[in-house]
């Protein structure tokens, strides 16, 4: 059984599937690790690193050769991966509805991707949980960029010259970004706000410290989608939520917005209009850019300023802290496959329920029922 761990060729992707840790650990499961020249350098990962830790360290084709599993952060294009064995499994972060061409690609190439973004959460997956994972890491740099922008301190400082006044940050969407945020803001000593469309999260934001900031008396929406994710609300809900965030939002220093469907795009949380009520050197920091984003005029990719407003677009944040982002990612990817690891086939096996759920292509075909609907 051929590992192979490729060098991440996407724009602005700085981590690696893999780290020493885990090739020691798939090398003592008794498969063979072959990892591409120069695959962990963003990451700060050399090449003696691998190679200590047991794995062989190639240029790509060799790398490729015969390999029955290949691991990936971003999914790699079908194109390139020649020689790698027939049906090989393909391991990443596929973007399975951004991407559906090349999912489409893998099928016609023989190969069974697998795609780590849609795991299932339930208990036993949460060690492999690729988007829990990297959305905690996410949260706590936004919250570092929201500094890096705010012109002025996060805590209350109290000095001979006078007091300054603690920055009000405000969450909007409270998953696992979105209460890393929340934690984060509060340890730099910043009075915390956040809101959501799923009734749960109040408890959680109170158990941080924060305040909750909730529609009430609109009964009978919980927000809460399948596997903990949130659901689009209805007109009544989204009308109650703008005026209670229009209000709101008028006296916050930053707002951090966190919210994603899957599958979809991001649902719209700040408008124009609500920007302009904020203070000027105020701070948003979307952490849904890339998927249409919840803040208007937002722009994946930079930094822009409406209504004297500095509004972060950052891409890819979680790779903005690839040594760290790549350590967790490598774990999940192990534990993943070692849960499933057949020590007489010498190679994972997978059951139902996880294969089922993450399988995107088998046997020349799409079988993912979420992308057969």
């Amino acid at each position: 059984m051929k590992i192979a761990v490729l060098k991440e060729v996407a724009a602005g992707e700085r981590r690696v599937a893999a780290t020493p840790e885990t090739v020691k650990k798939f090398v003592a499961l008794g498969a063979e690790v072959a990892v591409e020249a120069g695959a962990g350098a963003t990451a700060s990962i050399d090449d003696a690193g691998y190679a200590a830790a047991g794995a062989t360290v190639g240029d790509r084709g060799a790398v490729l050769g015969g390999a029955d599993i290949v691991l990936g952060v971003q999914g790699p294009d079908p194109a390139t991966l020649a020689g790698v064995a027939p049906g090989a499994w393909v391991v990443a972060g596929l973007n399975p509805f951004g991407e559906r061409a090349r999912v489409d690609a893998y099928a016609a190439a023989g190969l069974e991707a697998l795609a780590m973004e849609f795991m299932p959460r339930i208990t036993r997956a949460q060690s492999m949980d690729i988007l829990s994972s990297q959305s905690n890491l996410s949260g706590y740099k936004a919250v570092l960029d929201a500094a890096a922008e705010y012109g002025r301190a996060f805590p209350m400082m109290m000095t001979a010259a006078g007091t300054v006044s603690a920055a009000k940050v405000f969450v909007m969407g409270v998953g696992v970004a979105g209460l890393q945020a929340i934690a984060t803001a509060r340890r730099l000593g910043a009075q915390v706000s956040a809101t959501d469309v799923r009734a749960a999260t109040k408890e959680q934001i109170q158990s941080l410290g924060a305040k909750p900031i909730f529609v009430e008396n609109v009964a009978g929406i919980e927000g809460e989608g399948s596997g903990g994710y949130a659901t689009e609300m209805s007109e009544e809900y989204q009308k109650a939520q703008a005026e209670l965030v229009s209000s709101h939002i008028a006296k916050q220093d930053i707002v951090i917005t966190t919210a994603l469907i899957p599958g979809r795009a991001a649902p719209r949380l700040i408008s124009d209009a609500q920007i302009a009520t904020m203070k000027p050197g105020s701070v948003i920091v979307d952490l849904a850019v890339e998927q249409g984003g919840n803040v208007e005029g937002a722009v994946a990719g930079e930094i822009v300023e409406r209504h004297g407003v500095r509004i972060v677009g950052h891409r890819n944040v979680p790779s903005r802290l690839a040594a760290d982002t790549s350590a967790l990612f490598s774990r999940n990817l192990y534990n993943f496959l070692s849960a499933f690891w057949d020590k007489d086939a010498g190679k994972p096996v997978l059951d139902e329920e996880i294969g089922d759920a993450i399988r995107l292509t088998q046997g020349g075909k799409v079988v993912n029922a979420r992308l057969l609907g």
